[in-house]
C-alpha cells in the first residue's frame, strides 16, 4: 500500500494514508537505517497543518521509539525547506515531513529526506518500498511503544528550529537593501504554514505586511493549496486595492511560491523563475547553469545561452533538480510548478528564501517586478504556457500508457517537429522553439499536458489538441 511519486508518497485520508500504514511506512524506514547502521543518529520530523498530520507523527514516533530510535520531533506546524535544512546541517541520513504539500485537502502524506537534505530519489524510495512489502508479507504486528511513555524514555525529543533556519536565510539574503527600500508587501500563506517564517523575515527587513488567509484550516478554504493564478484571485486585488509593491503566496507546506506584481498581474512560476535566474546574472554577477524539468519554460535555455552558459533538462521531480545541480554547480532550479532552489542554500526547493530573494531582486535593482519583467520581455521576447490536468478513469490508465509509450501515437500537430523525448512523458519539440508534453502526474490520477509556444492561441490549441487525440477533457 505504499507506493511514492514524484513528490512522496501521498494517499487519500482514511482509504490508504491510515495508522496502520504509517506505522508501516516508518517500521520499513527503521529497518532500512538499521541495515545502513545509521539507526543510531535518529531521525527528525516534521508536520503541516492537514488533518491528522500531528497525530500521524505521533504513530510513527511510537514506531521508531520501539525500534530505539531516537525521533526530533519539530512540535508545532513547520514549513518543508526547514526539515530538509535540518537534515543537511546536522548532517543526518534521514527526516521525514508529513505532507501532501499543493494536493487536495483530503490527501496526506508523507516526504522522506536523505543525507544532505535532499528527496529520497527512486532507488531509496523502492527500497522503502520491498521493506514495506516484506513486513506485510511476514504477517507480524508492528509493535510500537505509546507516545508518551517514548517521550518520557527519551526516544522522543520535541524542539523548534526555526530560529536557526531563519538565521541561515538572513545570512544569505540582503536585508539592509530590503530595509532600506520600505517595501509593502502581503502574504497569503493559503491557509499553510508559511506565515510565520515569512512574516518575521519581512518585519526583520522593516517591510509593512499584510495578511491573509493565514488561519488555520484544514480545508484549505475549500481549495487546492497551489499557487495557482485561478487561486490567488482574492491576492490580485488585494495587492491593486492596498497598492502593494508585491504580493507572495506559498503553498501547502511552503516549498513552492506564488507572485502577484505591483500592477496585480500573475506572476507564473516560469516567469519567477527567469526574473531569479536574470537577477542573479545580471545584477549579482553570478555565473552558472540553470536545470529545470521538461516541463518547464525554456526560456532559461536562451537566457542561459545569452550569458555563454547552459540549462539543463531533468525528469519531473525535484530530486532530479537537485542532483543535476550538485553535479554542474548550477546557480538555480526550478519547476513550471512553483519550485525553486538556488546555490548555496538547501538542496531543495523552498518557498520561503525564493520570496525573500524576490523581495531582495525588487530592493536591490530599485525596480518593481512589471519592469524587470518588461525588461526581460524586451530583450528575449514572450513565450506563453497552456497547461491542461486531464482525469481519466483507473481502467483507462493502462490503455493510455500503451498509447503513448509503447505504441508512440501522437496527434497530427501540422507543425513541422525537430525531435520527440520519452525521458519523462512524451515531449515534442517543434522546429520554431516550442514544444508540448503529456505525462502522468506523480501523485494524482491525472495526465497532465504542458505547451510553450510565441503565441499564446498557438499553445492552447495545441493542448485541446492533444487532449481531443487522447479522448480526455
Amino acid at each position: 500500500m505504499i507506493r511514492f511519486g514524484t513528490g512522496g508518497w501521498r494517499a487519500v485520508i482514511g482509504d490508504e494514508f491510515t495508522r496502520a500504514n504509517i506505522q508501516l511506512l516508518a517500521q520499513a524506514l527503521s529497518m532500512k537505517m538499521k541495515a545502513e547502521q545509521v539507526a543510531e543518529e535518529g531521525i527528525v520530523i516534521g508536520y503541516d497543518r492537514r488533518f491528522l498530520s500531528k497525530e500521524a507523527v505521533r504513530w510513527a514516533c511510537e514506531v521508531f521509539a520501539a525500534q530505539q530510535i531516537r525521533v526530533l520531533f519539530v512540535n508545532r506546524s513547520s514549513p518543508t525547506p526547514m526539515i530538509m535544512f535540518y537534515v543537511e546541517k546536522h548532517r543526518l541520513h534521514y527526516g521525514m515531513m508529513v505532507t501532501a504539500s499543493h494536493n487536495p485537502a483530503i490527501y496526506n502524506g508523507f516526504k522522506i529526506f536523505t543525507y544532505g537534505g535532499r528527496d529520497a530519489d527512486q532507488e531509496q524510495t523502492q527500497e522503502i518500498e520491498a521493506y514495506a512489502q516484506r513486513i506485510e508479507a511476514s504477517g507480524e504486528q508492528i509493535p510500537y511503544v505509546e507516545y508518551e511513555q517514548a517521550k518520557a524514555e527519551g526516544w522522543v525529543r520535541e524542539f523548534n528550529p526555526m530560529n536557526e533556519y531563519l538565521d541561515n536565510i538572513i545570512a544569505n539574503i540582503n536585508m539592509q537593501a530590503i530595509r532600506e527600500r520600505g517595501l509593502h508587501i502581503v502574504l497569503d500563506p493559503m491557509y499553510g504554514v508559511s506565515q510565520i517564517a515569512v512574516k518575521t523575515l519581512l518585519s526583520t527587513a522593516r517591510c509593512e505586511i499584510d495578511l491573509i488567509h493565514e488561519a488555520h484550516d484544514t480545508l484549505f478554504g475549500r481549495r487546492m493549496p497551489a499557487p495557482s493564478a485561478a487561486a490567488l484571485t482574492e491576492l490580485r486585488t488585494y495587492v491593486c486595492e492596498m497598492e502593494c509593491d508585491l504580493g507572495i503566496a506559498t503553498d501547502g507546506d511552503a516549498d513552492r511560491l506564488g507572485v502577484v506584481d505591483d500592477t496585480g498581474k500573475y506572476l507564473h512560476a516560469n516567469d519567477v523563475l527567469v526574473l531569479l535566474y536574470y537577477y542573479l546574472l545580471k545584477y549579482k554577477g553570478w555565473r552558472g547553469p540553470a536545470v529545470r524539468n521538461v516541463a518547464t519554460t525554456h526560456m532559461l535555455d536562451r537566457m542561459a545561452e545569452d550569458f555563454g552558459e547552459i540549462c539543463y533538462e531533468v525528469p519531473v521531480g525535484f530530486k532530479y533538480i537537485s542532483a543535476k545541480m550538485q553535479e554542474t554547480g548550477a546557480i538555480i532550479g526550478g519547476e513550471s510548478s512553483g519550485g525553486i532552489t538556488v546555490r548555496g542554500h538547501i538542496n531543495g526547493k523552498d518557498g520561503i528564501y525564493a520570496a525573500m530573494l524576490l523581495v531582495e531582486m525588487v530592493a536591490v535593482t530599485g525596480k518593481r517586478l512589471s519592469e524587470l519583467a518588461a525588461e526581460i520581455t524586451e530583450q528575449y521576447g514572450e513565450h506563453f504556457m497552456e497547461e491542461r490536468s486531464c482525469r481519466f478513469p483507473k481502467q483507462r490508465g493502462a490503455e493510455l500508457e500503451k498509447l503513448l509509450f509503447e505504441d508512440r501515437m501522437l496527434p497530427d500537430f501540422r507543425m513541422p517537429i525537430a525531435k520527440v523525448s520519452y525521458l519523462d512523458g512524451v515531449k515534442v519539440y517543434f522546429q520554431d522553439g516550442g514544444w508540448i508534453i503529456a505525462r502522468f502526474s506523480g501523485t494524482e490520477p491525472l495526465l497532465r499536458i504542458f505547451c510553450e509556444m510565441r503565441n499564446a492561441g498557438t499553445a492552447a490549441a495545441l493542448c485541446d489538441m492533444f487532449a481531443d487525440f487522447l479522448e480526455l477533457q
